[in-house]
């Protein structure tokens, strides 16, 4: 690559020698103010602009200035700086443009003659401004394509699908962000299928149509209203310290005094096994007044229920277990299996954000052996990697129900969202998002 540079007495005048001899397609590096307008001077601006060492012997006559060649390292870093270049370079143009335009005011003007003719050059100075801010917006997308073309020469992981200039940012986002290459292809198939043409012009509108597909990618459990005579039963399971105490004590706060509805809350408690998590809900329980139960052997499970029987939600938390320890797997199944009540156990998995997408599904597959309605995320503010959820729940087709977004209890769980979930992913989680 090659560095030219133009000047010319305005932005727009170097912009348009920079469009004579170089054409639309080049790529604005720098824009400069060189010398200040002054009563007896004129400005002076510069234009630095890359061109290809193809495009070299045809324009090698008109420079103003000796061409450098330049290292793919160098122009990769070069490229990073053009947007802030660019952004700078449009505050110049706003501080330069501020010119008295009041036809009342003649302050600093001797005659009125000399302000009728300050204020034709303003008029003539804000039409080339304008100009010069409409190139700058097309010129900004064309400088991410390029900095994205540059991302793709150093990663090649596509399968022999090739990928668009306007694609290169998507795709970068959504591999970085732990997407399964298989899911990412076959999104990326969609795209380039059924997208029409014109909304390829920019990033902008592939990154809307990219947020629609992802949109379906997650298949979302709705939080509805129970309506008496109807009980909800859920069953909290998962690895170790993913939070599940925690999440049961957020559900608990949530449908006893968030929503429009007060309900009555029961709490049941199989994790025996840690004396800790016992005490921990059962201060919970204490606080918002619920009922709690606990349960050591599965014949207690049904004894359990039926003493609950009052409540609209009953909230089940169980022993951590490692997908390996099949054992205290089948100590819950063994309590669903016995569940001699007319009240269906709703089973939710509770996994943590920041999990792989290949221990993702080992989790679900031995957990599946216990009936996985729904999944719960936690720890979505402990991570920016949101992509193997997306391939996570398209694999598995079960809906996530809920969000735990922090420590909080109750404020840092949200009902699941698939904007939500796609705009952590392609934008980076923020609490204040939900």
């Amino acid at each position: 690559m090659k560095v030219l540079t133009f000047s010319g007495h305005t932005p727009a005048e170097a912009l348009r020698k920079v469009k004579e001899k170089l054409g639309d397609e080049v790529v604005i590096i720098e824009t400069k103010q060189v010398r200040k307008k002054t009563i007896n001077q004129k400005g002076l601006y510069e234009i630095v602009v890359g061109i290809t060492d193809e495009e070299v012997g045809k324009v090698a006559q008109k420079t103003t200035q000796p061409m450098r060649d330049m290292s793919q390292r160098e122009a990769f870093d070069r490229s990073e700086d053009v947007l802030l270049s660019i952004s700078s370079a449009a505050k110049q143009f706003s501080k330069i443009q501020n010119i008295p335009t009041d036809p009342y005011s003649t302050k600093g003007y001797e005659t009125q003659e000399s302000f009728s003719h300050e204020q034709s050059q303003a008029r003539i100075a804000k039409e080339e401004f304008a100009e010069v801010r409409t190139q700058i917006d097309k010129l900004t997308d064309k400088v991410k394509l390029i900095q994205n073309m540059f991302w793709k020469e150093k990663n090649p992981a596509h399968h022999g699908i090739p990928i668009p200039p306007e694609f290169a940012e998507i795709y970068r986002l959504a591999l970085e962000s732990g997407m399964a290459q298989e899911h990412l292809e076959h999104i990326m198939r969609l795209t380039l299928e059924h997208m029409p043409m014109k909304m390829r012009q920019n990033s902008t509108t592939v990154k809307r149509y990219f947020q629609v597909l992802l949109r379906k990618m997650v298949p979302v459990r709705l939080e509805m209203p129970l309506k008496p005579p109807h009980k909800k039963v859920m069953m909290l399971v998962g690895p170790t310290g993913v939070g599940k105490t925690t999440s049961v004590a957020k559900l608990a706060a949530r449908y006893s005094y968030l929503l429009d509805k007060k309900y009555k809350v029961g709490l049941v408690v199989l994790d025996t096994y840690r004396i800790g998590a016992v005490e921990q809900l059962m201060q919970y329980a204490r606080m918002m007044k619920l009922g709690i139960e606990t349960v050591v052997d599965p014949p207690e499970f049904t004894q359990a229920l039926n003493a609950l029987s009052y409540c609209d939600y009953i909230l089940i938390d169980t022993m951590g277990s490692s997908p390996h320890d099949q054992e205290k797997i089948n100590k819950l199944y063994s309590c669903l299996e016995t569940n001699q009540t007319p009240f269906d156990v709703e089973t939710t998995l509770v996994l943590p954000t920041h999990l792989k997408y290949d221990d993702m599904i080992n989790m679900y597959e031995k957990f599946s052996y216990l009936g996985v309605d729904t999944v719960m995320f936690t720890k979505l503010d402990e991570t920016q990697k949101f992509g193997n959820i997306f391939s996570f729940l398209n694999e598995i087709d079960v809906p996530v129900s809920y969000l735990s977004i922090g420590q909080e209890v109750p404020e840092d769980l949200v009902v699941a969202s698939s904007d939500y979930l796609v705009e952590c992913m392609l934008d980076g989680f923020t609490k204040g998002m939900s």
